[in-house]
């Protein structure tokens, strides 16, 4: 476990590093199956350990239930590509490795793994023992959450390269401020998602409308001020945009309970990790995990002095 120093809490989008492993890594085979998106997932752990230090660690997964935006709108995410049955099988492998670690794991069915990460965030911006959290993901849907406390840690290459993104890093990148992230998606959509938001209206569009009046029921308040053409957009495509606001917007009232004194009972280099990876063949991760807790009790000794 890391020192208490930085009293700082990493929420892990397990899924989206999953997805992105599996896709971004050769097929890996060992005695216990396909393995490489296990593999790109704990390497990218070990790198989250090393290099954001955290005290609390939690990872986040989805469900197989119905979430309540498919219960919302039947169409949503509709078009994406059943998931690979070679990527299936190793959800639950990856539940081992993390188990194993001593890492807690939160998924609640009705939701997805999103809503969970911005609950548990929520309510950690309210601790006063956490200081700071970090939400590791490849899903820009995350961005809303940024705060003075909350951050997250953007994968933008694989599993490779991140960024590390603050608000004004997310203001940089998506041209509007955290909080407004959902009113810029309830006018541009997200095709990802398969919602349209308002038909007509594009990312600078989107852009301009809330720089100029704030977020989406601002807009619509102001429409006399707007040029006739856009207002007739904005008219025509209004419920489309509130129904694309209330997909976009991240649930943090998801039903759960945490301890976070629990998050922070997991170990690097157990027995059990070191087990875990000779089953699955990670001689190369076995080597890194040594080196990590290695550095990790060498750095938690500096912080006694």
């Amino acid at each position: 476990m890391a020192g208490d120093k930085d009293k700082k809490l990493v929420l892990i989008d397990g899924h989206a590093i999953l997805h992105r492993a599996y896709h971004a890594l050769p097929p890996l085979t060992s005695r216990v199956g396909q393995v490489n998106a296990v593999y790109g997932f704990t390497s990218m752990l070990l790198k989250i350990i090393s290099e954001l230090k955290p005290s609390y660690i939690a990872v986040c997964l989805d469900r197989k239930e119905k979430t309540f935006r498919k219960e919302m709108f039947e169409a949503y995410q509709a078009q994406r590509p059943e998931v690979d049955k070679e990527l299936i099988s190793q959800v639950e492998l990856t539940k081992e490795v993390i188990s194993a670690f001593g890492i807690k794991i939160f998924s609640v069915a009705g939701f997805e793994a999103d809503d969970v990460i911005g609950t548990l965030a929520k309510k950690a911006e309210g601790n006063g023992e956490i200081e700071e959290v970090i939400i590791v993901t490849g899903d820009r849907d995350i961005l809303q959450l940024v705060s003075d406390k909350i951050k997250v840690y953007l994968l933008v290459k694989g599993i490779s390269e991140a960024t590390l993104l603050d608000k004004s890093g997310v203001e940089a990148k998506m041209g509007v401020l955290p909080h407004l992230i959902v009113d810029y998606k309830a006018l541009v959509g997200d095709a990802s998602d398969n919602y349209s938001g308002v038909s007509g209206i594009g990312p600078k569009t989107a852009v301009k409308l809330i720089r100029e009046f704030g977020g989406f029921e601002e807009i619509y308040r102001n429409l006399d001020k707007l040029p006739p053409k856009t207002r007739e957009i904005l008219i025509k495509g209004k419920e489309s945009g509130e129904l694309s606001f209330r997909l976009a917007k991240i649930r943090t009232d998801v039903p759960l309970e945490v301890d976070f004194g629990d998050l922070k009972k997991w170990q690097v280099d157990s027995q059990k990790v070191l087990s875990v990876f000779e089953e699955f063949g990670f001689k190369s991760l076995a080597k890194r995990v040594k080196e990590l807790g290695k550095t990790m009790v060498t750095e938690n000794q500096m912080q006694l002095f």
